[in-house]
């Protein structure tokens, strides 16, 4: 098989186990866009794919802040952790 015509063939995934509930709620979400449930969870799938999980996003605003200064992410949780612990000593 030619490798540019794999390149380009469209990919499934097969979910197992999915409970009724959770189907029924999909399926209906699916008919309230007039999509077929293929089309909404490819949808969804795909906007899911493009948005960066929490350790892509720290890892890129590290990047950014070795790039151009700022403050380190472990000086960021030292003052998180301190502002709750002013907040936490403040509500006893």
């Amino acid at each position: 098989m030619h490798r540019c015509y794999r390149a380009v063939m469209p990919k499934n995934v097969q979910i197992r186990n999915l409970d009724d509930a959770t189907y029924e709620r999909l399926r209906a979400r699916a008919k309230a866009g007039d999509l077929s449930l293929s089309q909404y969870l490819r949808h969804e799938l795909q906007h899911l794919a493009s948005v960066p999980t929490m350790a892509e996003w720290l890892d890129s605003a590290d990047r950014r802040r070795a790039e151009h200064g700022g403050v380190s992410r472990e000086d960021l949780d030292r003052a998180v952790a301190e502002m709750r612990a002013d907040r936490d000593r403040l509500r006893d």
